[in-house]
This record gives C-alpha cells, sequence and structure tokens, in this order.
C-alpha cells in the first residue's frame, strides 16, 4: 500500500504539468489517499494488545482466587467486569477515541468467555466442551455484529475456529457444522467490508480444507486437497479475465487456492512416503505449480502470490534436498537443477521488469 500510494503521488505531480489532473481533483485525490492510509496507529495496536492481556490478567486472577471466594462475590466480580468493560467501551466511543472503545469492547468479550467457563464450573455443569466456546463465539458475533465492532467479530472468528477444530479432534472426523459458523462470521466481514477480517476468514477455511486430507480416506486424501486448491485458483483466473468487479479478491483467493493445493502436494511428497516415481511427479506438479504462482505475480505485480511462490518454492527445494540426498539425486546435481531453475527464474524476472520500465517511459 506504501509503495502504491508513493508511485500515486508522483504520478499526480506529472499529471498535473500534463493538464490531465485539475488542482482541484488532485487534492481530492491526494485526501483520498491520505485517508486510506489512516490506521489504528501504534496506540491503537497498544490498545487492542493491553486488553488482551487485561483480559487473560482478569481469568487468571479470577481463576486463582475462585475457590476462596464466595459464590455470589463471583457473580458479583464477573458481571462487574463485563459491564465496566462496555461502560468504558461506550465513553471512549462518545470521545471519538474509537480505536480505545474497540479494545474495550473486545475486553469485554474476553470477559465474557470467562464467565461462561467460571460459572459453569461454579455449578458443575456438565456437557460438551466446546459447546462453551460456540456460545461465546456466538456472544462475540453478536456484539460485532450490534455495534459493528471488527475486532470482536475477529476474535469470533478465531473462536469458532477453535470449536470447529476442538470438535474435530473430539470425534476424529470431519465437522462439517463448523462451516455454518464459519459462514455467519464472514458474512458478517462482508457486511462490514473489512479486508483482514476476509483474509482472517481465508485462513479458517484454508485450515479445514488442509485438514479434510488427514480426515478423509484415513488420512490419505491429500489429492482431494490439491484438487480443491487447484480449483480456486483456476476460478481466480477466470474471474480475473471476465471481469473488473472482482479483482480486489483475485490474488487472495489465488494465494489461498495455491497454499491449499500446495499442502497437499507437500504432503504428499513428504508424509505418504512415495515411491520414486511418484516422488518426481508430485514434485514436478508442486514446482510447476509454484513457479506459475511467481510468474503470475511478477506480471500482476500483486507481491502477496509472488512471496507466497518464493516461499513455497524455497521449502520444496529444501524438502527435495533432504528427501533425496544420497538415493534419487547427488549432491552436486541437486544444486545444479536447482541453480538453473533459480536462473532461469532470474532471467525471467528482469525481462519482465525491463518490459515494465519500457511501458512508463512510453507512457
Amino acid at each position: 500500500m506504501f509503495n502504491y500510494r508513493k508511485r500515486v503521488e508522483r504520478d499526480l505531480t506529472r499529471w498535473r504539468d500534463q493538464g490531465w489532473v485539475t488542482p482541484a481533483g488532485e487534492t481530492a485525490i491526494r485526501g483520498e489517499l491520505g485517508a486510506g492510509a489512516q490506521g489504528p496507529g501504534l496506540a491503537g495496536a497498544l490498545a487492542i494488545l493491553a486488553a488482551v492481556l487485561i483480559g487473560f490478567a482478569v481469568m487468571s486472577f479470577v481463576a486463582a482466587n475462585w475457590q476462596d471466594m464466595p459464590r455470589l462475590a463471583r457473580l458479583v466480580l464477573l458481571f462487574s467486569a463485563l459491564a465496566a468493560s462496555y461502560g468504558l467501551a461506550g465513553t471512549f466511543f462518545q470521545r471519538g477515541m474509537d480505536i480505545f472503545g474497540h479494545a474495550a469492547m473486545l475486553l469485554g468479550v474476553s470477559v465474557f468467555g470467562a464467565s461462561i467457563m467460571l460459572i459453569a464450573q461454579m455449578y458443575h455443569m456438565d456437557g460438551n466442551p466446546p459447546d462453551a466456546v460456540l456460545t461465546w463465539a456466538g456472544g462475540a458475533l453478536l456484539a460485532g455484529v450490534a455495534l459493528r465492532l471488527n475486532p470482536a467479530l475477529a476474535a469470533a472468528m478465531a473462536l469458532v475456529a477453535l470449536w470447529g477444530g476442538w470438535e474435530s479432534m473430539q470425534r476424529d472426523s470431519t465437522f462439517w457444522p463448523f462451516l455454518l459458523g464459519w459462514g455467519a462470521v464472514a458474512a458478517a466481514f462482508v457486511w462490514r467490508r473489512w479486508w483482514p477480517g476476509l483474509h482472517l476468514a481465508g485462513l479458517a477455511l484454508s485450515g479445514f480444507i488442509v485438514g479434510l486430507g488427514y480426515q478423509f480416506d484415513s488420512g490419505h486424501a491429500q489429492p482431494l486437497v490439491v484438487a480443491i486448491g487447484l480449483a480456486a485458483v483456476a476460478i481466480a483466473i477466470v474471474a480475473e479475465r471476465n471481469g473488473h468487479d472482482w479483482d480486489a479478491f483475485v490474488p487472495a483467493v489465488l494465494g489461498y487456492g495455491m497454499s491449499i493445493a500446495y499442502a497437499g502436494l507437500h504432503a504428499l511428497q513428504f508424509f505418504e512416503s512415495p515411491g520414486t516415481a511418484n516422488l518426481i511427479l508430485w514434485a514436478a506438479v508442486a514446482l510447476a505449480l509454484l513457479l506459475a504462482a511467481i510468474v503470475w505475480g511478477l506480471r500482476s505485480g500483486h507481491r502477496n502470490v509472488l512471496w507466497l511462490g518464493y516461499i513455497g518454492f524455497s521449502i520444496e527445494i529444501l524438502g527435495l534436498y533432504f528427501k533425496t540426498i544420497g538415493t534419487l539425486l547427488g549432491s552436486s546435481l541437486f544444486f545444479l537443477v536447482a541453480g538453473l531453475i533459480v536462473a532461469g527464474l532470474a532471467a525471467l524476472a528482469y525481462r519482465l521488469h525491463l518490459r515494465e520500465d519500457r511501458r512508463e517511459i512510453m507512457a
């Protein structure tokens, strides 16, 4: 974002000098760039961290002194802490200190979760422990939607992921209701138009899909994971070529799809103990996928996909080295092949860079 803003600001001067942009238009564009660049800042980040730490402090203090407190005092303490958190949040919002209000609401969500656990313990309520996490997630989602609080929605997604993972481990099988909870929180992210939240939803869904490979077919369903990842990549490419409405989502979908597909390919190569022929096949597919992602990232300018490709390529090369050293490939041959591949990438990147420079000069 910083590089994009810097480039637009530099181009604005040239566009104004050439008469393409009026002074009023330049001022409006710079104002829009400045508004988009604003974020919570250091104070906001520290406030969120403080809320998380205080929430853990409350839970730890109450848990440590739980047995020594009368039952009524326990309830008063919990509900007072909850009311104080929400009251403090309201005060901050009224004074225009929104980021601190969000932090206080996040503290309230933490206290709400602690209250669920401790009250259940106090009254000896037996049941399925993940259900308490689901209730906690529901409260966070309700707070996030009713009060339009992005941090509360982020907490709800994290809690839904915890709930789904816990249920899956208990059942030792895929827990499909997770998708309902995930969909509810993801819909709230879409409604709020909160991009970081959509990324969080993408991570949670990617983890669920990767987990399918270890749950279906006695834990050997990695080809299914690869197929789902490649399908997401194909959808992203088709969306990019057929319209501009989805341009903002294409890099994210492609990046998550590539990561999912490579997670399956990585498992097929290094966890499934394949024979030499299968290892070569899956390694070739993985390298082709990663190289394609790198090329696409270079040509489109989407650095997230580019760096995912670089990271995956490095992991793949190191994995193959340790897997095949002394058997399939000798050390010198391995490094020669890897070096030639990287040299080819460097040459390709250089040519694309020259082409981009020529386009900027002609413009």
